[in-house]
């Protein structure tokens, strides 16, 4: 089996950070992937937004240096999370990522200031369980 994704949009939120029992880094990403389809004799725009978790010094880098409306590369698999709400089954998609690698803003409105702050590369953390 192969289960690997690769996603390019921008993010629709602030990053979230928390820490596992274990101590572990945990970081949640919303992200925004535009395509454009073609109907009839006309172009569509369509949106997906996909839930991204990403762990370890990845999730704290992504947390310190990533804000809503930037743009990322994520690479990772799909897991489905399963739960039982008000007697209710629910159950939703999101991809836990392997890679997130951040794409350089479209305008720099201030030279020297703190959106100027090239990130680390960090790309070797995985899923810690």
């Amino acid at each position: 089996m192969f289960n690997r994704v690769i996603f390019v949009g921008n993010l629709t939120r602030d990053p979230e950070l928390r820490y596992s029992p274990q101590g572990t880094a945990v970081a949640t990403l919303g992200l925004a992937v535009n395509s454009r389809v073609k109907q009839g004799d006309e172009y569509k725009d369509e949106t997906l937004f996909i839930d991204i978790v990403v762990f370890g010094k990845q999730a704290e880098n992504v947390t310190q240096y990533l804000s809503k409306g930037r743009g990322v590369i994520v690479e990772g698999r799909l897991r489905e999370r399963r739960w039982e709400y008000e007697g209710q089954r629910k159950s939703k998609f999101e991809v836990i990522a392997s890679t997130v690698r951040f794409l350089p803003r479209r305008e720099i409105q201030n030279s020297g200031g703190v959106d100027d702050i090239i990130p680390p590369e960090e790309n070797t953390d995985l899923e810690p369980f």
